[in-house]
């Protein structure tokens, strides 16, 4: 569906643990149906770039140490959403992150006339994420991903893209510290998967899967919102 036959832009959330996969389908949503994908430190880096009102405040927090506000996130959000690139709709990745924020989230879009079309829930084992996220390490050269088990260079130590024999790995990406960050995401997302559900937009896909059968089922569930 085009920007000419849509009466409001779609938005979607999505919702899933370190490792689900959620950068990578959003970067396949945004090539198929022509929507822009929002993460909230991309939002407040652009914000803060720019110098508006909003960013010049989320700067003056960050350089003290502190937390961004819900509130000049929403504001940020707010600026965000009015821009000519919006208009087929968005794709909400790390925000909300709280009921509390999913609450202020509803009244920002009420005031445009918008609602959430569909929060998606990437739902995955925990101990298959440990051993996805804990086996990732990437070439220091170019970028190139690999894994210790799904995704290993043809020769070893050597990157098959550029060639470059420098590995590196994330300082959090070993077991103990992905079991602990998987906790959290459940501690905090529950409740929010809970609210979206009660509201009656919650769609869930098993992400235990290939990239592509996820993004098929993702499509269809894009699809249908933004008829």
């Amino acid at each position: 569906m085009d920007a000419a036959t849509m009466t409001t832009p779609a938005v979607l959330i999505l919702l899933g643990p370190p490792g689900a996969g959620k950068g990578t389908q959003a970067r396949m949503l945004e090539e198929k149906f022509g929507l822009v994908q929002l993460s909230t430190g991309d939002l407040l880096r652009a914000a803060v770039a720019a110098g508006t009102p909003a960013g010049k405040q989320a700067k003056a927090v960050m350089e003290a140490g502190d937390l961004v506000s819900d509130e000049i996130v929403i504001a940020i959000l707010r600026d965000r959403l009015a821009e000519p690139d919006c208009a087929k709709g968005v794709i909400l990745d790390g925000f909300p992150r709280t009921t509390v924020q999913a609450q202020a989230l509803d009244t920002l879009l009420t005031e445009s006339g918008q609602r959430i079309n569909a929060a998606v829930s990437l739902e995955v084992e925990d101990a298959e994420m440990v051993t996805r996220i804990s086996g990732r390490y990437t070439c220091g050269g170019c970028g190139e991903g690999y894994h210790d088990t799904f995704k290993q260079p043809v020769q070893a130590g050597k990157c098959d893209k550029c060639g470059g024999t420098e590995m590196k790995r994330r300082a959090d990406d070993n077991a103990e510290t992905v079991a602990s960050r998987l906790e959290a995401y459940h501690a905090q997302t529950a409740p929010l998967i809970a609210y979206y559900e009660g509201h009656g937009v919650l769609q869930r896909i098993d992400a235990m899967g290939g990239i592509d059968e996820i993004a098929q089922g993702l499509a269809t569930i894009v699809k249908g919102a933004m008829d």
